[in-house]
């Protein structure tokens, strides 16, 4: 990965601190801004839920800087590994089996959690930096249009968070592709900016 420039490299560490501390931080993704807190942070995880007015029983998706990360949370093997090689970085989600101990507001109890390797550099280095996996949830109240712009952020949200990493606009358009994996199938479960027919034609 190229180096960032100067000031935005600066921003992004001062952002991982905040996130190693247990705080909530709003950053920008390949499509929109998330809100994140680290995978293996109880207190924060419930802190990101009761900021965004989330219902429960919803699973937090998480993001990762890599594969190394990604498998320290979650079982990626076989089919799911070809596409992780094929389409990673970028935005396919894959909704793995859970390994143990990652908190029950990531899974919402199903034991799988849903994670990629995103496009943006500014998000991989962001969870390098903070040290793991980290929640990609949209940085808006739920309900609310997800924002494109640090300076689109609520002010209700913004009340409720520790940090924003602003790097500019980012472009918008379509969330993530996720699919589900199980064995040697995959399955749409939503739509998003990878088309299924590319998934189900990497996964023959």
């Amino acid at each position: 990965m190229p180096p960032l420039p100067a000031d935005l490299d600066a921003r992004v560490s001062a952002a991982a601190d905040v996130l190693r501390r247990g705080g909530l931080v709003a950053y920008p993704t390949e499509t929109f801004y998330g809100l994140g807190a680290l995978a293996r942070d109880e207190a924060a995880l419930g802190r990101l839920a009761r900021a965004k007015l989330r219902p429960e029983g919803k699973p937090l998706p998480l993001l990762a800087a890599d594969v190394g990360q990604v498998e320290a949370v979650a079982g990626l093997t076989g089919l799911a590994a070809r596409l992780a090689a094929r389409f990673w970085p970028g935005p396919l989600t894959l909704v793995l089996p859970a390994l143990p101990g990652l908190d029950p507001a990531v899974t919402a109890g199903a034991g799988t959690v849903a994670i990629r390797v995103p496009g943006s550099e500014v998000a991989r280095a962001l969870a390098r930096r903070a040290g793991g996996a980290i929640v990609s949830t949209s940085a808006n109240l739920s309900g609310e249009a997800p924002p494109t712009d640090a300076g689109d952020l609520s002010a209700d949200l913004l009340s409720r968070i520790d940090h924003v990493l602003d790097g500019g606009r980012t472009p918008g358009g379509l969330p993530s592709t996720i699919v589900e994996v199980e064995g040697d199938s995959v399955r749409l479960l939503r739509e998003g900016a990878i088309p299924f027919d590319a998934v189900r034609a990497a996964a023959d």
